[in-house]
């Protein structure tokens, strides 16, 4: 279960890392194509969500990997979840799809349930 929950903890953190270090570096516009919901937002609000998602992937690995504070790891999954609870009603309401949201959801609910 160990090597399962580090497999999940290792994606999520890939993922809201990549997602987010987008959203911080670069500007609304030429991100829309390829999110186009970003319309919806202020370019300090895209940096907000892009600065959660930064954080919250390094939270699910580095205090569990270092044992320091590793409460902090199921912490961290318990909040990308609900960013992703979030995403999802944003993208439902645009009438995209949202299955990426629902599996994001899903796997940090697996390791926060896993890791406390």
């Amino acid at each position: 279960m160990d090597v399962f929950l580090w497999v999940l903890q290792v994606l999520l953190a890939v993922a809201f890392i990549a997602a987010g270090a987008g959203k911080l570096t670069q500007p609304k516009e030429r991100l829309q194509p390829r999110m186009p919901y970003v319309e919806d937002f202020s370019q300090a609000q895209i940096r907000g969500i892009g600065a959660v998602e930064v954080l919250g992937g390094l939270g699910v690995v580095v205090p569990w990997l270092t044992g320091i504070a590793p409460v902090l790891t199921p912490l961290a999954a318990a909040g990308l979840g609900i960013t992703m609870i979030l995403a999802a009603a944003v993208h439902r309401r645009r009438k995209e799809n949202f299955t990426a949201s629902l599996v994001l959801l899903a796997m940090a609910v697996i390791v926060a349930v896993g890791r406390f």
